[in-house]
């Protein structure tokens, strides 16, 4: 279980520096590029319909057809209906941390990206993480870790 953990710890470094230009970012906008790196897109959370988590249980592609600006990303949604509850409420329907990895910002400090099927709900609130074995890590002490999380996001935003 300490070689899992030390590993993820290793991944979230490396992808740590290698998004540490993007990190000052208030959403992830971070999108696959090239055969190893992540770049910028604008679009928030690769594309997927932040309300679909809430109201379908499950992560949904989301269209250019229903899309809204907000917070300087683009934000897609799979149906008029999810676009007008974000409108409405962004803040209720948001992923935590901007979108990016919940378990990166506890454990490392940092802004790391995330898989889009990688989430948990919690008290209300969306939380998305980097891969199958940090979301298992997160699930150990998802409290603890959001109250870290909690403590060190804001700080990540004005770090860099």
């Amino acid at each position: 279980m300490r070689a899992m953990f030390a590993i993820g710890i290793a991944l979230l470094s490396s992808l740590a520096v290698s998004t540490s230009a993007l990190a000052a970012e208030p959403i992830n906008t971070l999108e696959k590029s090239g055969l190893f790196g992540y770049e910028a897109s604008g679009v928030a959370i690769r594309g997927y319909d932040t309300v679909a988590y809430f109201t379908e249980g499950k992560p949904l592609d989301g269209s250019d057809d229903f899309s809204t600006g907000w917070e300087g990303a683009t934000w897609r949604f799979a149906s008029q209906e999810h676009l007008d509850l974000f409108v409405a409420e962004p803040d209720k329907y948001a992923p935590q941390y901007g979108g990016y990895c919940a378990y990166g910002v506890a454990a490392q400090g940092a802004l790391v990206k995330i898989e889009p099927e990688l989430w948990t709900i919690v008290d209300g609130k969306l939380y998305l993480n980097y891969n199958q074995k940090v979301q298992k890590n997160w699930e150990q002490d998802i409290a603890g870790f959001i109250a870290t999380a909690d403590e060190k996001f804001p700080n990540l935003l004005t770090s860099e």
